[in-house]
């Protein structure tokens, strides 16, 4: 391959691997119109690849070659596999820069999963890097949602809190919440700026959203681990809880987030009620476990924290 080729070639694969892909694929709303071009539009890459229009577009014309920052977030816009990945980086030249491969899944530590165990009437979760729900007990449940019956990679605190209508619904401060939410991502992200799970997150919802849009633009960051929740629960009716976490003492990067209310407040009532939903539940749910039946009515589906 000479030294021209290897732009046009690069140009030429992008444009090829585009136009595999559904908008669906990549988690793109519908349109509501009839699409011009198969697959993703050019506009469409460069925003879930987080790079501007013009220089993707010089990318898939050849008249530009490609830097190795902008690699990763291309793989990753572009859904390609190790083989493809490594495809890539050789049109680029970058054979040396080898691409990172998809971290190993995340496994709930087992103390985590004892705490979850032991805290039968308090709401808890386990939240992992990029802020992944990984586990939650039956009194969680009952506050937010059937984490099991959403799938595993949408089952994420920051996706649910602005893609899921009943999430919005229940926060009754959703843009203060959803706005920490977005800077304590952005804080995640300095310490896990080559995972293409979180450069994927990031870019499908800077393209569904546009409040995730700006705020991400914003680079405002905390570390806050704990507050207070206001909550609008379709059975119990408002809720004021604190929320508070833990981080694991490994570098696993887990949390442990527990919300509980002040004995004697109407919160604290709710929150017994809602326990008394589960009560004689075996224990905690891991992201893979089937969903539990619960003995008499179920409670309806409520949001998200």
């Amino acid at each position: 391959m000479t030294a021209a080729s290897g732009p046009r070639e690069l140009g030429a694969f992008l444009k090829a691997r585009r136009a595999q892909l559904a908008p669906h694929e990549c988690g793109l709303p519908p349109t509501g119109s009839a699409r011009k071009v198969a697959g993703l539009r050019r506009e469409e890459v460069a925003q879930l690849a987080a790079i501007s229009v013009d220089y993707y577009t010089r990318l898939e014309q050849g008249r530009v070659r490609a830097s190795a920052s902008v690699l990763a977030p291309l793989a990753r816009a572009l859904r390609l596999d190790d083989d493809q990945q490594r495809y890539l980086y050789e049109l680029a030249g970058k054979a040396d820069a080898h691409p990172r491969r998809r971290p190993p899944p995340q496994r709930v530590r087992p103390a985590m999963r004892r705490l979850l165990d032991q805290l039968t009437a308090t709401p808890a979760v386990v939240l992992g890097r990029r802020m992944d729900v990984l586990a939650w007990n039956d009194a969680a449940a009952a506050l937010y949602t059937d984490f099991s019956a959403i799938p595993p990679d949408r089952r994420n605190y920051v996706h649910l809190l602005f893609t899921d209508p009943a999430v919005r619904g229940m926060h009754r401060q959703w843009e203060h919440d959803a706005r920490d939410a977005v800077a304590a991502l952005r804080m995640q992200a300095a310490s896990e700026s080559g995972d293409p799970e979180l450069s994927r997150l990031v870019g499908e919802l800077s393209v569904q959203d546009a409040d995730f849009r700006t705020w991400w633009a914003e680079h405002r960051v905390i570390t806050t681990a704990y507050g207070t929740k206001h909550y609008r629960h379709p059975v119990v009716g408002d809720l004021t809880l604190d929320c508070d976490t833990w981080s694991s003492p490994d570098d696993s990067g887990q949390r442990l987030m527990v919300l509980t209310a002040e004995p004697g407040t109407p919160s604290y009532d709710a929150l017994r009620i809602l326990a008394s939903w589960t009560a004689g539940q075996p224990g905690a749910n891991e992201a893979g476990d089937r969903p539990r039946q619960r003995g008499g009515i179920d409670p309806p589906r409520p949001g998200c924290c």
